[in-house]
């Protein structure tokens, strides 16, 4: 009794509509019709369940992701035909084939995104149809192939298919929860909020959405060789419709895109609807216009879905009292004592970060021009500048968000201006922007873990929260202040409670150098004596910074070099001190606020020689 009720109240009524699902056939075993109903609801979910992996995790929108039925189908067919075996011996062999075709396509077609990737898909899927039609050695073309009926006897009418369909549907939905719980699933999810941030913590984006798009095809391969035994008849029009990729999409959007359930529910809803309007409407033309005005009902009034909007719904009536941290009082512990790091220190004998004559241009406006900069290990490096000058510009060069046009950028003894960004994540190299840029939907705590620390399929697979990791993303918050607030969404913390997150977020790579792109932006002032304590204290256990900051006096009291940016180059790099009064610093950023009293006229400001 206790660990039922510990278990998940979603989790619960799934379990209890499962078995009600299965104890159907038991109890009314003699009328077939509403058995294929429901085996086409769950051939539908396992589509949609499927799809919700790219689509719904990782931010993908495919429309012709029914074509991995056409697949499976055709797979099952032509073996069964040539081998002499029965279609649901092969039917996992159609799963394959839907993985490696779109492990092929994928490789391709998820260089795009956007309106780009949905045209593709659709392409995809008519390439197919004409394929399929065309081939006739090998599909027999339009003719179709035609399958031997099932061996079991008529009293068992849609029975064996309706448990067939069942279990693939319990695999899937089981399969996608798995996903969902690993740093996989966690990397989708990161990549649908924001894919370049992803790149930037050691996601390696291009794997994990071919690896998506992979499994999300297996599943409705393997569905479609039993689909195929089923109607016993497969044909290139009725195997590749668009209209069935569509349905795909209206299920899930139905039920509640990115969630477990959601598309289950959505295509029970979808395929009785169908039904209806196929046995009342007047056949299939009034089934296409009613799943027109659906989607676009379901996009306009209920674009989250049903499940999401029903949780919205529920905690707008029963709030959960939230604690926010005040920010006077977010950093205001002890000692840092907590972070540890265990990369090898960088080489005392060379540069951590060295960029060489690096040019960015966007048109005929050149952002960064031919400029140099070195990180030497173990420093607090400032860089300052105006606006527009090209500090953030040379932050995601550095960091891969953008490629130089030219020059070169070493990190510790290594070349990685070639590099992607998780790999050179990888190495040590970690930033925050001056936008934060969290995974909104995401609790705080899962923030933190996302960050990757290789590209090893075993680190890929693990969980996403689980272990030691847990316990120090624990510690990481601790040492911010936002430890209490692990279990909220990052998206309802403040301005200056996400900036920590982040922080804490970076330091969760374990990085050897960490540009922090104005860390005290939104930042409230009462903090920036504790915020200056907490780079130290890091700096002091072996982290180098790279901070681009306006608030000139805290550069000054943190920071060791300074190097002063200006038309994207550096015009200047010292102590402190020194650029203060340097007459070329003041007369490009600084100003007269900053000359020495000596050497200014309040009547003109200019220097006097």
């Amino acid at each position: 009794m206790t660990r039922l009720r510990a278990l998940p109240r979603a989790h619960l009524i799934a379990g209890i509509c499962l078995l009600a699902l299965v104890l159907y056939p038991v109890i009314n075993p003699w009328n077939p019709y509403p058995q294929g109903v429901l085996l086409l609801g769950f051939l539908l979910a396992i589509q949609a369940s499927s799809w919700n992996i790219i689509s719904g995790y990782g931010g993908y929108t495919s429309l012709g992701h029914s074509m991995f039925l056409g697949l499976g189908s055709y797979t099952a067919g032509i073996l069964a035909l040539r081998w002499g075996v029965n279609p649901l011996w092969v039917a996992p062999l159609g799963g394959v084939t839907a993985l490696v075709i779109a492990v092929v396509i994928g490789s391709v077609v998820l260089r795009t995104r956007g309106h780009a990737f949905v045209i593709i898909t659709i392409a995809m899927l008519l390439a197919a149809q004409i394929l399929a039609a065309n081939f006739k050695s090998l599909t027999q073309g339009s003719d179709g192939i035609t399958l031997q009926l099932p061996f079991w006897g008529r009293d068992f009418q849609n029975i064996p298919f309706y448990y067939a369909f069942l279990g693939l549907l319990v695999l899937t939905v089981l399969f996608s929860a798995w996903l969902r719980r690993t740093k996989f699933g966690a990397g989708l999810v990161a990549i649908r909020e924001d894919e370049g941030k992803a790149a930037s913590i050691g996601v390696n984006t291009t794997r994990f959405k071919i690896v998506a798009y992979a499994a999300s095809a297996f599943m409705i391969g393997t569905a479609g060789g039993v689909y195929a035994y089923y109607l016993t008849f497969i044909n290139p029009v009725g195997s590749f419709a668009i209209l069935g990729s569509v349905t795909i999409v209206l299920a899930t959007l139905t039920g509640g895109r990115g969630t477990l359930y959601g598309p289950v529910i959505g295509a029970f809803i979808v395929n009785l609807v169908s039904e209806e309007s196929t046995v009342y409407g007047g056949g299939s033309q009034s089934r296409v216009l009613i799943f027109g005005v659906a989607l676009m009902l379901v996009v306009l009034f209920l674009p989250r879905g049903i499940l999401p909007t029903a949780e919205a719904w529920w905690r707008k009536h029963h709030p959960v009292e939230v604690e926010y941290t005040d920010q006077a009082g977010a950093l205001s512990g002890g000692p840092l004592t907590t972070y540890e790091r265990t990369r090898e220190p960088a080489a005392e004998d060379r540069p951590l970060l060295e960029v060489r004559g690096v040019s960015k241009r966007f048109g005929g406006l050149t952002a960064v021009d031919n400029a140099d900069l070195v990180v030497q290990p173990g420093t607090i490096t400032a860089l300052i500048g105006p606006n527009g000058s090209g500090k953030t510009t040379l932050f995601n060069l550095i960091t891969g968000g953008m490629t130089a046009d030219s020059g070169e950028i070493w990190f510790d003894g290594k070349r990685i201006d070639g590099m992607r960004p998780w790999n050179r994540g990888h190495l040590g190299l970690g930033r925050t922007y001056q936008v934060t840029r969290l995974f909104k939907d995401m609790t705080v705590q899962q923030n933190v873990v996302a960050p990757l620390p290789d590209s090893r399929w075993r680190t890929m697979f693990a969980g996403a929260v689980h272990g030691h990791e847990a316990a120090r993303a624990r510690d990481l918050l601790d040492i911010v202040g936002l430890g209490r607030m692990a279990d909220q969404p990052a998206g309802a913390l403040s301005y200056g409670q996400q900036k920590l997150v982040e922080l804490a977020q970076v330091l969760m790579l374990q990085p050897r150098l960490i540009l922090l792109d104005e860390p005290a932006g939104g930042v409230n002032p009462s903090l920036l004596g504790r915020l200056t304590e907490v780079i130290r204290e890091l700096n002091r256990s072996g982290v180098t910074f790279l901070i681009v900051e306006h608030n000139i006096p805290l550069v000054l009291e943190l920071c060791d070099p300074v190097v002063v940016f200006s038309r994207g180059a550096a015009i200047a790099e010292g102590p402190p001190e020194r650029i203060q009064q340097d007459p070329i610093v003041l007369d490009a950023y600084l100003g007269d606020d900053w000359r020495p009293a000596e050497s200014a006229t309040p009547a003109s400001g200019k220097v006097v020689q």
